[in-house]
């Protein structure tokens, strides 16, 4: 009967809504331990560091009313409201964070400069963006971009800036979380020297940082269930002191105690702003680890468990201090019940370990996609896991980091001193991506300019805000991200300078096959057995370093494959789209041009690679005999060409017939490709020195020759990072003056 339902079709779609609900339940729980970790354990530290200034407590609690008011609205506004609501909205294809807006941006206008002209990046299916009419204001703000090439810089700086406070965060996170715990046991202990505790959190961070070869999935099972026994920790703790110290604090959720706050306390109520902050360090990274969870798993985990848990641990705490106003530098560790101190104590430490770790791989995870689109010396990333995509480890940033926090822990020692440094990192990051939503909201989504106004004045003017109390702690360990990030930013420009230039010269003196076969001639060039893989940067005619090779060594393989590995602004790109082959020179020569694509999320996999890019070579050859036989078939006799590579060349009708009609044009070529890789594979690569010239000006001398010379020196070989096995690799030396 028509408009009778199906049963069977019934219970199928409630079995899928359960699928979907199970998978979105566990991957909220697994978020748990990797994307909340370290806003999660910001409770320890925020009271003792908001009142470890110029503000005091008085006999009434307006202080502590106050300060609780705007924890409460700034955990509400920002992670709540910015980020779940609006930021999770941005993604790039499914990812997340700083370089995901910015990919957003180079790919729906001409804002970028670190994308690669790649006209083969057009036919990327994750590079194509939906069409919709621009707005007027949109196209003013693309046009302006274009116009003005120091906006671009500008922009991408301001990137670097994000980059730099998010990965200075890796060296402030482990500091902050891990010596507030331990600086628990002194509530217990109060004789214990600080040299003690101080020891004790050098020992911890010093094996958090030696088990991270070991990969995180080893103890990755163990996160979720420690931040989920940490959250309901506190959030029971919290329920208690309510009930037990002052039910009445929850009239402090009304904004109105923070008009009264300020009216009260004045500068230095605007000066504590700097500890406030810091129960917002960690949100930005619901939005940068979006790549491993989903939206919806991130929203129902921070809005079902993380926000309210949160909620009631400051209320909790709060509540404990309006009865013990003298306590308020241990305010959190005297606040738990005596029964359950060391088992919360313990919880507390494993937690604030978890927190580390989250950062720690993020860290990772950054230094990767920066590396990938060449704004990061060379690095060897070691993949960690074969079943969970993502997880990767570099043991250069991560002795680096841990040398780094222990020079913090040891020299500021003051929780206080660090956390001045820790908000000023976390709340640039989120006033950046408020930024950089403004042009996402008027160029990509295409609203209406009061739109992304309205949003950057509802979340940007207290972020703003933020930074300028953070700011005014600038000589009271606020120096460390600014300077920190300098450096980043430095480093990363010069070094995306100075690889720019390099590959400005390669493609200058780029050299055409006709010469180099010209050359050929007269210095007698011989073939052996064998693939040689050579690798440049350029994607057109010979490179230079080649050139070079032949003209001192007339010899090379039977079969050569150039290689230019291109990194892309898209997230990732598809393996069925990654590779692109073609055919430089006539048939005889067996000389392949392949164009490798990678986006800036994408894992290179070494091992694997020379045997994926062997049968792209194969295949191509495959069909492009079947292009033949097809031409022959459909084609008149006397018009039968065939364009191959840089020349065209032409065959008689009968001469294609024979050799499709007894199967040649196939097994030919690609029997000889087989033949050669048996023989064995080798690779070619340029050990290139980069120099400035001697009319160039001093700061450039400086930017190249001394600044990207010392870090070309002392980073990975080009061969290591790429993972090439040495017997294989024969390294040209040339000598670029750019």
């Amino acid at each position: 009967m028509a408009g009778q339902m199906d049963p069977e079709s019934d219970s199928g779609a409630g079995r899928l809504r359960m699928n979907l609900y199970a998978t979105t339940l566990c991957l909220a729980y697994q978020s748990l331990g990797v994307v909340y970790g370290d806003l999660s354990i910001s409770p320890i530290y925020v009271f003792k560091t908001t009142f470890s200034g110029g503000l005091q407590l008085y006999e009434e609690d307006l202080e502590i009313l106050g300060v609780l008011s705007m924890v409460f609205w700034s955990l509400t506004l920002i992670p709540l409201c910015k980020y779940i609501i609006f930021v999770l909205a941005a993604d790039d294809n499914g990812e997340g964070g700083t370089f995901a807006l910015y990919s957003l941006l180079c790919r729906h206008s001409r804002m970028g400069l670190l994308n690669t002209v790649d006209p083969p990046q057009e036919h990327i299916s994750s590079c194509r963006s939906e069409m919709s009419k621009d707005t007027k204001i949109s196209l003013l703000i693309k046009d302006f971009f274009e116009k003005h090439k120091s906006s671009r810089i500008v922009l991408v700086l301001v990137v670097f800036l994000g980059i730099g406070m998010v990965i200075g965060d890796g060296i402030l996170t482990p500091t902050m979380s891990v010596l507030s715990a331990v600086y628990g046991i002194k509530v217990k202990f109060p004789e214990l020297h600080e040299n003690y505790t101080v020891l004790l959190a050098c020992i911890i961070l010093v094996i958090l940082f030696a088990l991270q070869h070991y990969g995180t999935h080893r103890v990755g099972f163990l996160f979720a269930p420690i931040m989920t026994a940490w959250l309901l920790c506190i959030s029971g703790v919290g329920i208690y002191n309510i009930f037990r110290w002052n039910p009445g604090v929850i009239c402090s959720l009304s904004p109105h105690y923070i008009y009264k706050f300020f009216k009260k306390t004045g500068k230095a109520g605007w000066s504590s702003l700097g500890g406030i902050v810091l129960c917002l360090t960690g949100a930005e990274a619901m939005f940068a680890d979006l790549g491993h969870f989903s939206k919806l798993s991130i929203r129902v985990a921070f809005t079902g468990l993380v926000y309210p848990c949160l909620i009631l641990a400051y209320m909790g705490e709060a509540a404990f201090l309006s009865k013990h106003k003298m306590d308020l530098h241990r305010s959190f560790y005297l606040a738990i019940p005596e029964v359950i101190f060391w088992p919360v104590f313990i919880i507390a430490t494993l937690a604030s370990v978890v927190g580390s770790q989250a950062i720690i791989s993020a860290t990772f995870s950054i230094v990767s996609q920066c590396r990938g689109l060449r704004c990061f010396p060379r690095v060897k990333i070691k993949h960690t896991s074969n079943q969970i995509h993502g997880q990767i480890y570099i043991s250069e940033v991560n002795w680096i980091l841990m040398v780094l926090c222990l020079a913090v822990v040891i020299g500021f020692r003051d929780t206080a001193m660090i956390g001045n440094a820790y908000g000023l990192a976390a709340v640039t990051v989120m006033l950046i991506t408020t930024c950089l939503m403004f042009f996402i909201i008027s160029t990509v989504w295409k609203q209406n300019i009061l739109v992304a106004f309205l949003f950057v004045m509802i979340f940007g003017s207290p972020e703003l805000l933020y930074v300028s109390a953070c700011l005014s702690k600038v000589h009271k360990g606020g120096w460390l991200p600014l300077l920190f990030a300098l450096i980043m930013v430095s480093l990363m420009s010069i070094w995306n300078y100075g690889t720019i230039k390099k590959d400005a010269f390669e493609l200058e003196n780029k050299v055409p096959l006709d010469r180099l076969l010209s050359v050929g001639q007269s210095i007698g060039i011989s073939r052996v057995p064998g693939i040689c893989l050579v690798y440049s940067s350029v994607a057109s005619a010979l490179p230079p370093m080649f050139a070079h090779f032949v003209t001192n060594f007339p010899a090379f393989h039977n079969t050569l494959i150039f290689v230019t590995l291109k990194s892309l602004m898209v997230p990732k790109v598809p393996v069925h789209e990654r590779f692109h082959v073609n055919r430089v020179g006539p048939p005889e020569l067996l000389l392949f041009r392949c164009i490798v694509r990678y986006g800036y999320k994408d894992v290179r996999d070494c091992y694997k690679f020379e045997t994926q890019l062997v049968e792209e070579v194969e295949q191509f050859l495959k069909q492009e005999a079947h292009s033949k036989e097809m031409a022959v078939r459909e084609q008149p006799p006397n018009r039968l060409s065939s364009a191959v590579g840089d020349e065209v060349s032409i065959a008689s009708p009968e001469q294609w017939r024979n050799k499709i009609k007894d199967g040649n044009v196939e097994c030919q070529e690609v029997n000889t490709l087989k033949e050669a890789r048996e023989a064995g594979v080798v690779y070619m690569i340029g050990n290139i020195y980069v120099m400035a010239r001697p009319i160039s000006p001093f700061l450039k001398k400086f930017a190249i020759d001394f600044v990207y010379g010392f870090l070309r020196r002392n980073c990975r070989r080009p061969a290591i990072a790429l993972g090439i096995p040495h017997p294989s690799l024969i390294e040209v030396g040339m000598l670029y003056q750019v």
